[in-house]
């Protein structure tokens, strides 16, 4: 198993940082970045590989490089994503298709949260599970969270933004378990996406298979303290929640 990072985001929202950086390498205690986080947590699971999808201002990942492996003890490999300040991150999810063979923990490059999510979807492993989604059932839900439909028996039945709160079983918080076995079918399902639309997350080529009839499971987080860094407001917040790590 290998950690997979999407980090080809520009994060304009997030400016004057965003400037000169990728969104995940926003400092959020101290030096110590977004990536820094996911990292961490990836060397404290047992994790030796990591792959991190690059994009915008990807010339600050490739000279961090170095540093970030001796630190963490990993071996990182950087996959370029050509298209990663005019389409959306199916697209960029699609670029790490060979990795995810591998079996991976996918975590978006935005996503501060603390190691006990990793643990949470290593427990939750197994059973013939294939991909299985880190949500939050306890946080209060409004219009801009990835919000989940869970069934008892068929798993993950829906997921988007586009929905009504009182709706969703939870937050989808951006980490996910990917066995090797289900690869070739998420990269198909991501490429129709894209395909169909350029600006498309990654979450609608899960919605594209559960609706092939491919069971997506989840794994509820519990109690735990994270946020998604979109803006200034939610950087304030991660560094909050970083701090207590």
């Amino acid at each position: 198993m290998i950690g997979l990072v999407l980090a080809a985001g520009a994060g304009r929202r997030l400016r004057p940082y965003t400037d000169t950086l990728p969104k995940a390498l926003v400092p959020v205690d101290g030096d110590t970045t977004i990536l820094d986080l996911t990292l961490g947590n990836f060397a404290e699971i047992g994790l030796t590989e990591v792959a991190i999808i690059v994009g915008y201002k990807k010339e600050a990942v490739y000279e961090r490089k170095a540093a970030l492996e001796a630190k963490y003890g990993l071996k990182i490999t950087l996959i370029d994503n050509d298209k990663a300040e005019e389409w959306n991150n199916a697209y960029s999810l699609w670029c790490g298709r060979d990795a995810i063979k591998h079996d991976v923990i996918l975590a978006n490059g935005d996503t501060v949260h603390p190691v006990s999510v990793e643990h949470t979807l290593l427990a939750a492993r197994g059973d013939g599970k294939k991909i299985i989604l880190a949500i939050d059932t306890v946080k209060s839900l409004a219009d801009e969270e990835m919000k989940v439909v869970v069934d008892a028996e068929k798993g993950m039945t829906k997921i988007t933004k586009l929905m009504d709160p009182a709706e969703a079983s939870g937050e989808y918080i951006g980490v996910t378990l990917i066995e090797g076995e289900a690869a070739d079918e998420l990269a198909d399902a991501l490429k129709t996406v894209f395909e169909a639309d350029p600006q498309q997350f990654y979450e609608h080529g899960y919605q594209e298979l559960v609706n092939r009839g491919f069971k997506i499971d989840v794994a509820p987080i519990g109690d735990v303290k994270w946020v998604e860094i979109d803006n200034h407001d939610d950087l304030a917040k991660g560094r909050e929640i970083a701090c207590q790590y």
